[in-house]
């Protein structure tokens, strides 16, 4: 009787024993504490923008003549230096009216010989009598129409010599004319663009037809276009970068331009300044900013396009928190908590950060390097452990 007491007894242990470690397997939860620890980096804080390329030194070449494009000597992407010949326009016209000027210039510098010697007739006459009249050889009518014929002489002389001046005006600004026909580089640079073609007739009658634009592509100017809700954070004389689709480092990380910010020009993008707001005042404002980068190796094209960085703070090898791990603490704008795993636990620390860009923050007091961060705490069951 008492060793069949003593089987239910130790029966009934085992399944109270089997029923406790069933329960602690797969019901009994506990807290799985997730982590990363504390590192090292660049912390930038940036005011982003798009922006395009443009050279910082170009010209538009055109027309100051109408005519047949005669001859084109260079073609788009030819580096050229200055005083080389561009382009030839058919010069016939104006080679016409430059000999027609000449013509008319010779025809009145004749006519001004022969008004030279009308007057120098003129002022023999009226010199011979004067004398005649003081030995009172001749009449006072006759004196009076001598000395008027001098002066009429004289003054017919001033007008051919006006009239001389303004053919040879003339002849001068056609002359001018003449040459525009052959259009030179008025700067050493590269042919970005060429507009016109052989054959093609030129009309500069009341604008002056553009046909090529040289630029100096060494140095390129970034116009980007900064929204009207950042443009109060930059300053001239901050640094900025940009990087531009398609070009890489020998990395093979996008490359990097560095400039300095040179300007932000005061009227609005797209509107001159003093004109009035649209209608639709609901539009976004951008404002200009420009700066200038070095392109020596002549990898940056003009209309290229760039997403720009204006640098406000930067901080280098600091310990860079993530922002989400952090709670703020009230009236402390500088401070936050944080939660740390240790030896002990989870603690909560206050930290206090420097410079902070869109996900990180500069550790400034608070944290070590390599320190746990808590980023979740999950609460698991034994059954969700259980794997098959």
């Amino acid at each position: 009787m008492i060793h069949r007491y003593r089987r239910w007894l130790l029966a009934a242990l085992a399944l109270a024993v089997l029923a406790v470690t069933l329960w602690g397997f797969f019901w009994r939860t506990e807290d799985v504490i997730e982590t990363e620890p504390l590192r090292r980096g660049r912390i930038e804080h940036a005011v982003g923008a798009l922006g395009v390329l443009q050279p910082q030194r170009y010209v538009d070449v055109g027309a100051q003549v109408s005519g047949q494009i005669r001859r084109i000597a260079v073609q788009a992407g030819d580096v050229v230096a200055q005083g080389d010949l561009l382009l030839e326009i058919d010069p016939s016209v104006q080679q016409a009216t430059v000999q027609a000027d000449r013509a008319a210039l010779d025809s009145l510098r004749a006519q001004l010989a022969e008004q030279q010697a009308q007057h120098d007739l003129a002022r023999l006459q009226a010199q011979r009598q004067l004398r005649l009249i003081a030995q009172d050889s001749t009449r006072q009518e006759d004196v009076e129409t001598a000395q008027a014929e001098l002066r009429m002489a004289a003054a017919r002389l001033l007008s051919l010599k006006a009239r001389i001046d303004g053919a040879r005006s003339t002849l001068q600004g056609n002359e001018a004319l003449l040459g525009y026909t052959r259009l030179y580089a008025p700067m050493a640079g590269t042919v970005v663009t060429l507009d016109a073609r052989e054959g093609q007739t030129l009309n500069a009658t009341y604008q002056t037809p553009k046909v090529l634009r040289i630029a100096d592509l060494s140095a390129m100017t970034v116009r980007t276009e900064v929204s009207e809700a950042d443009v109060g954070k930059l300053r001239p004389g901050m640094p900025a970068w940009f990087s531009t689709l398609g070009l890489v480092d020998g990395a093979g990380r996008p490359r990097r331009w560095a400039g300095t910010l040179a300007q932000v020009l005061p009227a609005p993008a797209g509107r001159a300044e003093g004109e009035d707001a649209p209608a639709n005042a609901s539009r976004v404002v951008s404002y200009t900013a420009l700066f200038d980068v070095d392109n020596a190796d002549g990898a940056l094209l003009p209309q290229m396009s760039a997403r720009v960085f204006f640098v406000a703070a930067a901080a280098d090898d600091v310990l860079a928190v993530p922002l989400g791990l952090l709670e703020a603490v009230e009236g402390a704008p500088e401070r936050f908590t944080v939660r740390v795993r240790t030896a002990g636990g989870v603690q909560t620390r206050t930290v206090r950060l420097g410079v902070r860009d869109r996900l990180h923050g500069e550790v400034l007091e608070g944290l070590a390097e390599g320190e746990l961060l808590v980023t979740g705490i999950t609460r698991v069951s034994g059954a969700r452990r259980l794997r098959w």
